[in-house]
């Protein structure tokens, strides 16, 4: 044999071993068993609890012609419910936006008086029913309340109107961002400011050019988590928004009237859209996201 065929052949035998050797690899059992139990259960559980549910909606809704689906979701009292649910639901994720970071700043860099108990307090919105906090917020800003005492004489009215929705949405939103963002400020040690200041760096450019892109990721995700519970919120909305058509009455309870019309097409229709607006905004807040993470993590490369 010629030199040119012995080294074809050593090539054809050295790309053979390696290809077995990587099906071998791939054969190879993970450090930890039970990976086909596991996503078997976790396939099955998730059909159960998400997709079933969600398929049924859409089954549902298609007992409806294009035009009545269209006339549903278009109706004036669905789009003013539809437009109070996301609107403000929005507006309360932004507010807790900025005070979560805040709170949870204050929290981890700073050391004072009842400060565990401060702490602690934060996850009051997770432990409390929501139709108890829907009644203390109703007591309190009704205008005869504490707080709704001192406001009226200003002109300014919370309970029963689109403001006490606001309220009672950012109570119960101001945990998700919080409880997201305090451990990666944990996480972050506090040399990389000093770093930042020795360098030169202001304040503001310290906090925008270094603190800000590794926090981002953490406060979008609080952002989607406290906008998702805000669409979906019912119990505590009900008691301080007066429930009047077309002025603070949200999806959610127009979608449990329509079910008490018994008119269960109707309801599925508000809620496929609901469904769907959802999912498209917390995409969006998805790619963010995974942009800003990877951003960071170039930045950091």
């Amino acid at each position: 044999m010629s030199v040119v065929t012995h080294t074809l052949l050593d090539r054809l035998d050295s790309r053979g071993t390696t290809s077995l050797d990587r099906r071998r690899n791939q054969r190879r059992r993970s450090v930890i068993p039970g990976f086909g139990l596991t996503l078997g259960l976790t396939l099955t559980w998730l059909a159960l609890i998400v997709l079933i549910p969600v398929a049924g909606l859409f089954i549902k809704t298609a007992e409806l012609s294009p035009a009545q689906f269209w006339d549903i979701i278009t109706s004036t009292r669905t789009l003013n419910a539809l437009r109070i649910s996301f609107g403000l639901s929005l507006v309360a994720a932004f507010v807790n936006l900025f005070f979560g970071a805040v709170v949870a700043w204050a929290l981890v860099r700073y050391d004072f008086f009842g400060k565990r108990l401060v702490d602690a307090t934060i996850d009051i919105p997770f432990a409390l029913p929501t139709a108890v906090a829907g009644i203390a917020l109703t007591t309190l800003f009704a205008e005869n309340g504490w707080l709704g005492g001192l406001l009226a004489p200003l002109g300014i009215k919370v309970a029963f109107t689109p403001l006490g929705i606001l309220v009672a949405l950012v109570f119960i939103g101001l945990p998700f961002v919080v409880r997201t963002v305090q451990p990666v400020l944990e996480d972050l040690d506090s040399e990389i400011e000093e770093a930042a200041a020795t360098l030169g760096a202001t304040r503001w450019q310290t906090i925008t050019r270094v603190l800000m892109p590794i926090v981002l990721p953490s406060l979008l995700t609080g952002f989607a988590l406290a906008f998702a519970r805000g669409v979906g919120e019912y119990g505590s909305v009900i008691f301080i928004a007066g429930n009047l058509p077309n002025v603070s009455e949200i999806a959610p309870l127009l979608i449990v009237i329509r079910l008490e019309e018994f008119k269960y097409a109707d309801a599925t229709a508000i809620a496929v859209v609901m469904l769907l607006a959802s999912f498209a905004i917390l995409f969006a807040v998805n790619r963010l996201q995974r942009w800003s993470a990877t951003r960071t993590g170039q930045a950091g490369g």
